[in-house]
C-alpha cells in the first residue's frame, strides 16, 4: 500500500481529549456489538476445531449461534472499554513523542486497553465458548450458575492471562498496523481515513496479528474449555501447550487456523469501518 508519490494531509479536526475519549468509547461500543455478533457462526466453528473434545462431538455445523447471547452482553462494554483505554492514553503521550516513534506509544495504549478490557471480556468468553462446544452443558444462564457454584467468581477468570498473553500480541501487531495504513492512505490521498480506507486496513492488519498469534488462541480455547474442578495441568498454560503437542504435534497449535484468520479478516473490515463511521457519525461530522 506504499506509493511513491505523497500528497498534503488536511491538518486534523482539534478535540479536546474528553470528547476524543467518549467518541471513542461510544464507536468502540457500536463496533464491537455489530462485529461479534454479525460473525458468530465462524468464531463457534473456530472454538469447535481447537476443542479438546473434537469438532463433531462439540456440536460440529449444529446450533453455530449457540453463546451468542454472552456475546451480545459482553462486546459491546469490552470494546468500549479497550477504545477508552486505548484512546485515551494514546492522546495523552502522543504530545511527548517523536512523530517517528508514535508506535511504542500505539503497541503500549494496546496492551493496557486488551489488559483492562479483559476484565469484562474473560467471563463472557467462557461462558460463550462452553455454550458453543460442551453441548452438555445447556443454556447461558446454567453454564453460569454451574461456574459459579463449582468454582466461584474465580471460576469466570479461568484463562484470565493466557487471554491476555493472546490479546496483548495480537493488538500489539494490529494496531500499529492499522494505525500505519490508515496513515499510508492519509499521505497518499491527501484526505483524512473514509470508513472504507478504514476497514480494509483493520481487515488486513487484523488478519496478520491473527495468523501469529493462533497458537495462543489454541491454549486460551483449550483452557476455558476446562469444566469443573479439573487438574491444574489441564488449566496452566506449559501442561497445555504440551499436551496439544503430544496430541497433534505442531500443527496442533493451529487448529481452527483458517476460520480464524478469516473471523479476523472480515471482523476487522467490519469493526473498523463501523468504527470509523460511528465516529463521524457521533461527532457530527
Amino acid at each position: 500500500m506504499i506509493f511513491s508519490k505523497k500528497k498534503a494531509v488536511p491538518p486534523k479536526k482539534e478535540r479536546s481529549i474528553e470528547t476524543s475519549f467518549f467518541i471513542a468509547l461510544q464507536a468502540g461500543a457500536i463496533a464491537g456489538l455489530v462485529v461479534d455478533v454479525a460473525l458468530f457462526p465462524l468464531d463457534t466453528l473456530k472454538t469447535r476445531l481447537q476443542s479438546q473434545y473434537g469438532f463433531w462431538k462439540s456440536g460440529g455445523f449444529k446450533g453455530i449461534y449457540k453463546g451468542v447471547g454472552p456475546t451480545a452482553v459482553g462486546s459491546a462494554p469490552c470494546a468500549a472499554v479497550f477504545f477508552a483505554a486505548y484512546s485515551a492514553f494514546k492522546l495523552k503521550c502522543t504530545p511527548y513523542v517523536n512523530p517517528h516513534e508514535q508506535f511504542v506509544v500505539q503497541m503500549t495504549a494496546a496492551t493496557i486497553g486488551e489488559t483492562v478490557s479483559c476484565i469484562v471480556k474473560v467471563p463472557t468468553e467462557i461462558v460463550k465458548q462452553r455454550r458453543q462446544a460442551c453441548a452438555s452443558e445447556g443454556t447461558s444462564v446454567s453454564i453460569f450458575k454451574s461456574i459459579l457454584k463449582k468454582d466461584g467468581v474465580n471460576g469466570f477468570y479461568r484463562g484470565f492471562w493466557t487471554t491476555v498473553l493472546r490479546d496483548a500480541p495480537f493488538s500489539v501487531i494490529q494496531f500499529p498496523l492499522w494505525e500505519f495504513f490508515k496513515s499510508e492512505f492519509r499521505q497518499n490521498t491527501g484526505h483524512e481515513v473514509t470508513p472504507a480506507e478504514g476497514a480494509l486496513s483493520g481487515a488486513v492488519a487484523g488478519a496478520i496479528a491473527g495468523a501469529l498469534t493462533t497458537p495462543l488462541d489454541v491454549v486460551k480455547t483449550r483452557i476455558m474449555l476446562a469444566v469443573g474442578c479439573v487438574k491444574r495441568e489441564e488449566t496452566s498454560l506449559v501442561p497445555v501447550m504440551k499436551a496439544i503437542y503430544k496430541e497433534s504435534g505442531t500443527f496442533g497449535f493451529f487448529a481452527g487456523f483458517l476460520p480464524r484468520v478469516l473471523w479476523i479478516f472480515l471482523g476487522g473490515g467490519i469493526f473498523f469501518g463501523v468504527f470509523e463511521q460511528a465516529c463521524i457519525i457521533i461527532d457530527g461530522d
